[in-house]
């Protein structure tokens, strides 16, 4: 069941997000519901998924990587 919502927002970003779910075909509302929906599904993840591909790899060449190899890899 669907019920109206007020919801309060930058005025000069009201005619944006018009005109970004007008070019996507969809109304305001629906891209409001389908963006809160996405970003309440993430929370859902695990922290694992959440984080994977988010780090670069180390830089060996550091002294700070020489000196927590030392500590925590051997």
């Amino acid at each position: 069941m669907k019920r109206k919502l007020t919801i309060t927002m930058d005025e000069e970003l009201i005619p944006v997000a018009k005109r970004y779910a007008r070019s996507r075909g969809v109304s305001l509302s629906s891209l409001i519901e389908d963006s809160l929906r996405e970003a309440t599904a993430e929370r859902s993840q695990s922290f694992a998924a959440r984080w994977r591909g988010k780090f670069q790899p180390a830089d060996r060449d550091d002294p700070r990587y020489d000196a927590l190899a030392k500590k925590y890899l051997e």
